[in-house]
């Protein structure tokens, strides 16, 4: 990283510029480090970016954190912890392990206080952005019709195109799980989860109901497209979908949701604008049936390397304007990944619905 142009972390709509720091690396563990600035160098933080108590001893601030994450406010052998506590003069309570809680930090120095709790909200952002993402928002296109033309799809690419690099049954998406993803979410805790449930609630009264008009939107699943640059390379092959009308409002749904929920800090943004797609052949499929794709080429690290592409130039050519089905989408899913319901489809861990 270039001293001069640091990295830049955004957190709730403010900017931090992360430091990189030389230490002994853990065999398990990566640990990253932000600004080491004691107490009386963060008197410039905005008072009102959180709450901060003052009680008899102090100052206090108390802040929600998923049990998953505390072992990265503890680090190695409680190092990280000791050494923000050491750097901000304050005290740092962590629940236990596994107990859902707030860790409270406590000092004499409001300022101290405030750098604490500012590190450690940079640090968790840093690491939550690698975990795996846990849900996702949905619309389920596993609709009858749609699995019989994708089954006939299937049938028809192995009879005719089986000989090609690659192509191999192992490679097509469980027709009960079709589906177009509209964002990633790491949910790691059931607060976290009905953050999200709620929030899908407040798009469906802000926006949805208007744009939808209470109605069903019919979605026309036709032509395949490949995603990667080279189609004798090719590691996902996608339907495509449009509204019947010819109208944007499955797009622009799909977009104001996706910024409302990135706004809240429930996903990361990963593109301008979602890229509207129904995955039926994915390279990620020969190994794990059950494995779903995260578009994002940055914090995803997906496994491009360890995939063996197909060579889909026939498929392209003799199927481009395959017609899957038309299609009523009626509501948006709250995913949650590895997993099925009674219909097979992924289980749903919230629902807007548009009527």
């Amino acid at each position: 990283m270039d001293v001069l142009r640091p990295t830049l972390v955004r957190i709730g709509g403010r900017v931090y510029r992360k430091n990189l720091i030389q230490e002994q690396a853990y065999p398990h563990e990566e640990e990253e480090d932000f600004c080491a600035a004691g107490p009386g160098d963060c008197t410039d933080e905005p008072c009102d970016a959180f709450v901060v108590e003052e009680t008899e001893r102090g100052f206090q601030c108390r802040v929600e954190v998923p049990s998953p994450l505390y072992k990265y406010i503890i680090g190695k052998k409680g190092e990280t912890k000791k050494r923000l506590e050491t750097e901000t003069r304050t005290s740092i309570s962590i629940p236990k392990p596994g107990v859902e809680g707030e860790i409270v930090i406590t000092g004499q120095h409001r300022s101290g206080v405030i750098s604490a709790r500012t590190r450690i909200d940079v640090l968790l952002d840093s690491f939550r952005k690698k975990q795996p993402f846990t849900h996702f928002l949905s619309f389920a296109l596993n609709q009858p019709a749609i699995q019989e033309k994708f089954l006939q799809f299937k049938e028809e690419v192995l009879e005719k195109c089986s000989k090609d690099h690659g192509v191999s049954s192992s490679l097509f998406q469980n027709p009960a799980k079709l589906h177009l993803t509209l964002g990633t979410l790491v949910l790691l805790n059931e607060q976290e989860i009905q953050k999200a449930c709620d929030l899908l609630q407040r798009c469906k009264e802000d926006f949805v109901d208007q744009i939808a008009g209470g109605k069903p939107l019919t979605v026309e699943v036709a032509g395949v497209e490949y995603m990667n640059d080279d189609p004798a390379m090719t590691d996902v092959l996608y339907a495509k979908v449009c509204m019947k009308d010819g109208s944007d409002r499955l797009q622009v749904i799909a977009d104001q949701l996706v910024e409302r929920f990135v706004a809240s800090s429930l996903m990361l943004k990963e593109w301008d604008r979602v890229k509207l797609h129904a995955t039926v052949m994915n390279t990620l499929f020969r190994r794990d049936p059950n494995a779903e794709e995260r578009n994002n080429t940055v914090t995803g690290k997906s496994s491009f390397k360890e995939r063996e592409s197909f060579d889909g130039r026939n498929i392209l050519k003799l199927f481009e304007n395959f017609y899957f089905g038309e299609v009523q989408l009626d509501s948006v899913c709250l995913s949650q990944r590895f997993s099925s319901d009674a219909s097979g489809y992924y289980a749903t861990s919230g629902q807007l619905t548009f009527s």
